[in-house]
């Protein structure tokens, strides 16, 4: 959008990740996804009398390697409190969070502009915390309904500083911490199941204002498009506000996708107003330089590196570089199969163009491709060796997706589709070409180069795509040149 003339305005983002485990951050209940209405609730999330909680050792392997990943000072000791409010999804009558000693302190990460510059976002804090239930309101008239299967599900909030400065900037730095996330393997990213949730905070302030503005925190935005409508309308609204001479009051709202707008749904909270205290049923944690220095050891590399290296190492357009590094498993895919090819540039060619084709129309990822790498850089090496044809090989690919061949090699022998390279068999070919169309001939040696194509394409017609189209080529070139 474009700010209204004399403002601006400052965003920040709460990112919720709910982190990759098979059970909840202080009990061993499952964190499975579409189970039926409280079914996944232990006595522990419940908070009955008597039971203690005991942390997940999971979560922190996950919230050390986001803090890495970012650049974040990890903290060897992180200490979690109760964060005290009533609400029916909260059946303990507190949340269990991380207030004064997060496990992650600052970092931060580079977001692109529309302009295509760069722009570093600054990082608070990332810390561990639980997950409350879900309220349902569509189940039964006149009624609430409350599912606790996600209560005590585990959690990585993730806090930036206030330098967002428009919508398109706030969905840029979504994006880039949703793809961190996946890429590292700490959250699935699956929005529409409400694994990665996020809580807008916006406010206005005139040009010249050095002081923030009134903030509005929007929460449980999922979904990149929902974040940029909901922050368009709330500055809309905020600066229409100040321009009539009313003032803006600190508040929750929730975003109504239908109307595209905002709504308020509480005074806005402070600290005080939870009450934190030290949670007395868990010690402190604190974590060895080993243990952090082995997690250090299985970091991948990451998505803005691995982009560059593609761009300088392999000399692949920018744009091409992005593509293969933004998905964690696609880069790897790419990186064993270049590895045995030693030609990137038609390996990247490869699997932006039919292997990626393929995959969007079938519905997969390429963890579930047909085609595995090193059945793909052996046909790329054959076409490279000139042993098939790039038409041929187009063919032989087909039959690896299809599974009528495990191998191209041995799909080609067996067919009998090797190049034909034989010089002796192709020039009597192409003799007798030229001779049936003298015309074209004559018209090629006079510089119309266009009829090369003409010449090529009834040569690969009658060899059914085996010639070699490059010594056809200059078999043609030869013959019209002694004319």
């Amino acid at each position: 959008m474009t700010i209204p003339a004399g403002w601006q305005v400052d965003i920040g983002l709460e990112i919720h990740a709910q982190l990759k485990t098979t059970s909840k951050i202080f009990s061993g209940a499952s964190t499975q996804f579409g189970q039926l209405p409280n079914s996944q609730a232990s006595v522990i999330d419940l908070g009955m009398p008597g039971v203690l909680p005991a942390v997940n050792g999971v979560v922190f392997e996950k919230a050390v390697r986001f803090g890495l990943g970012v650049g974040g000072r990890i903290n060897r000791e992180s200490r979690f409190d109760r964060k005290n409010y009533f609400y029916p999804d909260l059946p303990k009558g507190y949340q269990i969070t991380q207030m004064d000693q997060p496990i992650v302190v600052g970092g931060s990460v580079t977001i692109d502009l529309p302009d295509g510059s760069t722009k570093l976002i600054a990082l608070t804090r990332a810390h561990l915390e639980e997950d409350a239930g879900k309220s349902i309101h569509d189940r039964k008239p006149n009624y609430t309904g409350i599912d606790l299967n996600r209560a005590g599900t585990p959690l990585l909030e993730i806090v930036s500083e206030p330098q967002l400065k428009s919508p398109e900037e706030a969905v840029s730095y979504a994006r880039v911490i949703h793809q961190l996330l996946t890429y590292l393997e700490i959250c699935d990213g699956n929005m529409a199941e409400g694994s990665l949730r996020f809580d807008a905070n916006v406010s206005v302030r005139r040009i010249n204002d050095e002081a923030l503005g009134v903030r509005s925190e929007i929460k449980n935005l999922n979904s990149f498009r929902f974040l940029d409508q909901a922050i368009n309308f709330e500055i809309s609204r905020q600066v229409e506000t100040l321009n009539a001479g009313e003032t803006l009051s600190q508040d929750t709202r929730l975003f109504d996708p239908d109307q595209l707008e905002t709504r308020p749904m509480r005074s806005k909270e402070t600290a005080t107003d939870y009450r934190y205290f030290p949670e007395p049923d868990l010690l402190p944690v604190v974590l060895s330089e080993r243990y952090i220095d082995e997690i250090k050891k299985e970091m991948p590399e990451l998505p803005q590196v691995r982009t560059q290296r593609y761009h300088s190492a392999f000399a692949l357009p920018l744009a091409d570089a992005q593509l293969l590094a933004q998905d964690r498993r696609l880069a790897d895919f790419f990186d064993e199969t270049v590895a045995k090819t030693q030609t990137p540039k038609t390996t990247a060619n490869w699997i932006k163009g039919d292997l990626l084709a393929r995959l969007n129309e079938a519905s997969l990822t390429i963890a579930e491709s047909p085609v595995t790498s090193e059945q793909l850089a052996e046909l790329i090496t054959m076409v490279d060796q000139d042993t098939i044809s790039g038409k041929i090989a187009k063919d032989v690919f087909g039959a690896l997706w299809e599974g009528r061949t495990t191998s191209a090699s041995a799909y080609v022998h067996e067919h009998q589709l090797e190049q034909v390279s034989d010089q002796s068999a192709l020039e009597p070919l192409i003799a007798s070409l030229l001779k049936e169309h003298p015309k074209q001939a004559d018209d090629l040696k006079a510089g119309k180069d266009k009829l090369m194509g003409f010449f090529v394409g009834k040569v690969m017609q009658a060899t059914q795509g085996k010639a070699n189209p490059k010594q056809v080529n200059d078999l043609i070139r030869g013959k019209i040149d002694q004319r």
